[in-house]
């Protein structure tokens, strides 16, 4: 008689609130600790960008960010692309019912996109003096391509909720990798999950990859298509292609965690599993700057056919330098973003980021409850933010 075999494709995949981080022998002065990270020749001064979100980046937004070190990314499909006066828009999803704000969103979303708009707004950022990156969905980035580099972006975002390089499409599919290979702009393009998703994503020449499908505060993909992978385990699995592929070709790709990340012990934790930095949104749209007006959410919101995201009401807690930079008003991982990176590098013995990356990860489930028990019933510090 023959054995049957054990069912081998089920495994036990983390996120980050069952994960903690062990401190080593050493310590070291968080002045001292290096935050930059390199998304291909660019040199950032923190490793924290800003979600090409509506409710996160506005041609202004970015603006206001950059001189916190943050990098934030417009989204070339969002209102700012289809309305000359978006800011209207925004006041009217802010003020609408919760009971109504898809339908309105998908009216707004309706609206053509315009390629001078596009164009406008790429000026406006770059009259700041700022370095300007955008995002489109995979379908739309080739007919924008030569429009945004003649507009002078510095930077392409190719996102969609799943990327790949292996499109099987009724019409003609969009070759990504040609795309990568042939763009005058750094292209940078996510979202993955997995180890040979992201080395095929590295293999067509991008400079960076996005990793993360499903976790983000108002994203829904999770329970509606049922798909996604824990952000602990998604990162490590990536960052390890990341290796090889530098082992293999000499070329490092930048790991960019996006999604899930709350509070700065999340940012602290992703960079530990091997991200090189971190993509936020509802961190940022709580700031007092943010277009959202206290409100988020994600790109896949208003899809017609099938929504795919909710709004979230975040609230305005500070403004961006006080969520940025500090000093922090909250205790709870909300404010001072870098200075809660340095505090913990430097407390775990690490100097810059490559160093943050090989701390040791422990699982602990218990880690956002143990000894907690008076913040959780009273909703203060650690207990609100779950």
């Amino acid at each position: 008689m023959t054995t049957p075999q054990r069912n081998d494709k089920l495994r036990r995949t983390y996120g980050f609130d069952e994960i903690s981080l062990s401190p080593s022998l050493k310590t070291i002065d968080p002045s001292l600790c290096d935050i930059s990270f390199k998304l291909g020749e660019y040199k950032l001064p923190t490793p924290i960008l800003a979600s090409a979100m509506d409710s996160v980046v506005s041609p202004m937004s970015a603006g206001l960010m950059a001189k916190q070190g943050v990098l934030g990314v417009l989204n070339l499909q969002g209102l700012w692309s289809r309305y000359k006066d978006a800011t209207a828009r925004l006041e009217e999803i802010a003020a609408s019912q919760d009971d109504r704000f898809v339908a309105l969103m998908q009216k707004f979303y309706s609206e053509p996109v315009k390629e001078d708009l596009i164009a406008k707004r790429i000026s406006e950022m770059k009259e700041a003096g700022d370095l300007v990156a955008v995002s489109s969905v995979p379908q739309e980035a080739l007919k924008l391509q030569n429009i945004i580099k003649e507009a002078g972006a510095d930077l392409f975002f190719i996102q969609s909720t799943v990327t790949s390089t292996q499109h099987i499409s009724a019409e003609q599919a969009l070759d990504i990798s040609k795309l990568c290979k042939e763009s005058s702009i750094p292209v940078v393009v996510g979202n993955c999950a997995s180890y040979e998703v992201a080395l095929n994503l590295m293999e067509t020449g991008a400079i960076g990859i996005l990793v993360g499908i499903g976790p983000g505060a108002a994203c829904t993909s999770r329970g509606v298509l049922g798909i996604g992978i824990p952000m602990a385990t998604c990162i490590m699995d990536c960052a390890d292609a990341r290796d090889h592929y530098l082992e293999k070709t000499g070329r490092k790709v930048t790991i960019i965690a996006d999604g899930g990340i709350v509070t700065s012990g999340d940012i602290c934790k992703a960079l530990a599993c091997g991200a090189d930095g971190v993509m936020i949104g509802s961190p940022l749209a709580r700031a007092e700057e943010a277009p959202g007006r206290g409100f988020h959410w994600g790109m896949a919101t208003p899809s017609p056919t099938l929504p795919r995201g909710t709004r979230i009401k975040v609230g305005s807690i500070g403004s961006y330098q006080e969520i940025i930079q500090g000093p922090a008003k909250l205790d709870n991982g909300f404010h001072n973003l870098t200075g809660a990176i340095k505090t913990s590098m430097g407390t775990l013995g690490a100097r810059n980021i490559a160093e943050m990356q090989k701390t040791e990860v422990v699982i602990a489930p218990s880690i956002l409850t143990e000894g907690k028990v008076y913040q959780h019933a009273q909703h203060l510090g650690m207990g609100g933010l779950r």
